[in-house]
């Protein structure tokens, strides 16, 4: 193997670019610059999505460290030589060479490229360069996948959804009038960046004062098939949170979200299309009471989108980017050790930053 690569200067994967959709044709190339002629059988190009979940349990006393796989994409091309070689094994040259390579991905939804401690999606090009009686090179190339296809503008996302709830308190005989909260959440699907749209009616004719309170709450589901049932493992995050002014008893008050809740960047919604994971997401909308504690809340089903909202005959639109998710939910916290690349450190007084080799992208707009 050294020998080998004694032979070999650069060895480099290079995409056209670090994120694509389902439906678009990946292209790229193998770069090798060699410093000797030497013998090669071929160059063999994987494409691969795949899914893993895992974690450790305790069965019967004893830990244990389950896992599952799912692959998504596992497709395959040759673009020097043949896999099996009949006849002499050809030379390559020395100098620099440019292998292309494509691969159409695949027109079907395809699950969001997503890391976390429990479990991950990931999507990469692996380069195998063959040469006989040897330990072949090997190259790896991660890039994101921008998915599922979720659009603001589809009808079932474009319905208000409407709540009301209310409390009323009894003290002994008498009965104090009834708290009551209206609720409407303009659409349900945002790109990360919008403003989610919510307009709340608070009427309070009780005795204490009450507080509005919106949460939005990631939750992921990490699946392991064993057995009869599986295994699950649940995890939620708290996305954003707003908290309003005391409003007094006998006075009503209404609220309008604004530019109040802007969606941080998160991974999209994910239900149905990975086996081993899913992600979904739920606005509660409620009201605080001062002195019981107690209080009232509605839940919202909220869908995190990839194709933005747009306001149909208008010239402003959304300006759509790509960033890594927020460190507070899953999917922008973790960074695999794989892909931490270390630093000598060399003793002084602050340690350096480990150069972070990959980490999945999201879409998200910029407000007009």
């Amino acid at each position: 193997m050294d020998i080998v690569m004694d032979y070999i200067r650069e060895f480099d994967i290079r995409l056209e670019k670090e994120m694509f959709y389902a439906g678009e044709t990946l292209t790229g190339h193998v770069i090798l610059h060699t410093v000797e002629n030497f013998k090669l059988k071929s160059i063999r190009v994987l494409l691969r999505g795949k899914a893993h979940s895992e974690w450790k349990v305790v069965v019967s006393g004893d830990r244990r460290v389950l896992r599952d796989d799912q692959y998504i994409i596992d497709d395959r091309a040759v673009i020097w030589g043949h896999d099996k070689i009949e006849g002499p094994i050809p030379i390559l040259p020395r100098g620099l060479h440019q292998f292309p390579f494509s691969f159409h991905l695949p027109e079907s939804s395809l699950p969001c490229s997503f890391e976390s401690k429990p479990g991950y999606i990931r999507y990469y090009i692996k380069v195998t360069v063959d040469i006989p009686y040897c330990s072949p090179p090997q190259g790896m190339k991660y890039f994101t996948i921008i998915g599922p296809h979720i659009d603001c503008m589809e009808e079932q996302y474009l319905k208000p959804m409407i709540g009301q709830d209310k409390k009323t308190t009894c003290c002994l005989c008498c009965q104090k009038g009834p708290v009551v909260l209206r609720t409407e959440l303009e659409r349900s699907a945002y790109v990360s960046g919008e403003a989610i749209r919510l307009r709340t009616n608070i009427d309070n004719q009780g005795e204490e004062e009450v507080r509005l309170f919106i949460k939005l709450v990631q939750y992921v589901e990490y699946f392991i098939e064993r057995g009869v049932s599986g295994v699950t493992k649940e995890i939620d995050h708290l996305v954003l949170e707003y908290k309003g002014e005391a409003i007094p008893p006998c006075s009503s008050t209404k609220w309008d979200s604004g530019q109040e809740l802007i969606l941080p960047v998160v991974p999209p919604s994910l239900v149905g299309l990975c086996r081993l994971l899913q992600i979904y997401y739920v606005l509660k909308v409620g009201l605080d009471f001062e002195k019981s504690g107690e209080g009232l809340q509605m839940h919202f089903p909220l869908t995190v989108a990839t194709v933005p909202f747009r306001i149909p005959n208008s010239k402003q639109e959304s300006v759509v980017h790509y960033s890594v998710a927020s460190s507070h939910v899953e999917g922008g916290m973790y960074v695999g050790p794989e892909f931490l690349l270390g630093q000598v450190y060399d003793g002084t007084s602050v340690r350096p930053e480990p150069v972070i080799l990959y980490r999945p992208l999201y879409v998200c707009v910029n407000q007009h």
